[in-house]
């Protein structure tokens, strides 16, 4: 059975995801993309994936830099996930947004709900994408935390305390 692209993502739609900024900066320069391809590989040692296509015009300096932070966003930050994940000049997306520095040098979004600091400790290509590991050096959590995910190609907000089934 061959499954066509089209049929692919609308069945991705139906499964949700929390909305990522991944950042770099580094000899190769500073940038930034919206991804929701982002998940736990291990604790030990604390890995991340992240999937990164290889057309995307930040491709070359997340390569080069071997460094990235993972900016998990919180409720309220949409338009900072649409600035991320369209065509902006790095500069404005970047001013628009309160930036720390993290342990690698990576931007680290100030108001995240959560900031994983990594290295990239691997790369496996498949299709189109980089799968990119991240041994995370360092992590940062928002003490009240208001999730965002992606679900049904819209966002959704989750308050902190969901009721329990």
């Amino acid at each position: 059975m061959s499954i066509d692209s089209t049929t692919f993502r609308d069945a991705m739609a139906c499964v949700g995801a929390a909305v990522n900024i991944i950042t770099t900066d580094g000899p190769a320069g500073r940038a930034g993309f919206t991804a929701s391809a982002v998940c736990s590989v291990t604790d030990s040692p604390p890995t991340l994936l992240v999937c990164l296509n290889r057309s995307a015009s930040v491709w070359p300096v997340f390569s080069n830099n071997q460094a990235l932070c993972v900016n998990t966003l919180a409720a309220g930050q949409e338009s900072l996930s649409n600035l991320f994940g369209g065509k902006t000049p790095m500069d404005e997306r970047f001013a628009a947004a309160r930036w720390l520095q993290g342990e690698t040098g990576c931007p680290r979004l100030a108001d995240a709900l959560a900031s994983f600091d990594c290295h990239i400790s691997q790369v496996v290509s498949v299709g189109t994408h980089d799968i990119l590991f991240c041994q995370i050096v360092d992590i940062s959590r928002h003490p009240t935390p208001e999730g965002l995910v992606w679900f049904d190609r819209r966002y959704h907000a989750l308050p902190a305390n969901l009721p329990t089934v």
